[in-house]
């Protein structure tokens, strides 16, 4: 997940820590795709750092991130291919496995290999296997195409070029396909970044349609978040 600083998550309650080891995903026994190597660069701040995951996995995020919702709000069902952009370590990558069942595909992508190796292990401890992992770049997620729905959560103001990556995204995605984007209000405060990293939602409705997608619904059901959803 491209998050801004290591404040982020300090409000969230007991996080648990996760120790990142230095091995690489290849030696899993999970489907692994990289790109050339390059130097990443976010747009408002520091990329998260993959030592302080821990800080993502408050006891309470399932409670105020709603994931479920959020999956029924995109039309995500059993056999859907997806895509988690940003995925961080993994937090709802699992969830939407879950979701899509084995006769579906969950394509988890991050820029920073550590993020990568951290959910290669989580799906391995899960014993998911329809989870493929992609090593984007910061302006192209090298996403496969004919995806049902592409999820950013707590990503998008970090992205190094928002509207040619949803370029890319609208390109990926099936003729019926949705993008949701999930990030946080600037008017509610609670777990998230400083209110001056947070961007309100027209801001990303306007790159949207710059990059060929069209706003489906603006969901104001999350305590601190939005939801927008895009399609074609």
């Amino acid at each position: 997940m491209r998050l801004g600083l290591r404040s982020l998550w300090a409000r969230l309650l007991l996080p648990l820590v996760i120790v990142i080891p230095t091995s690489a995903a290849t030696t899993l026994p999970l489907a692994h795709t990289t790109a050339p190597a390059q130097q990443p660069r976010a747009a408002h701040g520091r990329l998260f750092a993959p030592e302080n995951l821990g800080e993502l996995e408050g006891p309470d995020r399932d409670e105020w991130q709603e994931p479920d919702r959020i999956m029924d709000a995109l039309g995500i069902f059993y056999g859907a291919r997806v895509a988690d952009v940003g995925a961080g370590g993994g937090w709802f990558t699992v969830r939407l496995a879950r979701r899509v069942g084995p006769s579906g595909r969950v394509f988890a992508e991050d820029i920073q290999i550590q993020m990568i190796d951290s959910i290669a292990r989580r799906v391995q401890r899960e014993n998911l296997g329809n989870v493929e992992t992609k090593l984007g770049t910061t302006t192209d997620p090298r996403l496969p195409g004919d995806l049902d729905a592409v999820l950013i959560v707590d990503t998008y103001p970090q992205l190094d070029d928002p509207v040619g990556m949803l370029r890319h995204l609208a390109e990926a995605l099936s003729p019926n396909g949705r993008v949701g984007i999930v990030d946080f209000k600037k008017d509610v405060f609670g777990p998230g970044p400083a209110m001056e990293e947070r961007l309100e939602p027209d801001v990303i409705i306007r790159d949207a349609a710059r990059a060929g997608l069209r706003l489906h619904a603006h969901e104001t059901f999350l305590r601190y978040q939005y939801l927008l959803v895009f399609t074609r």
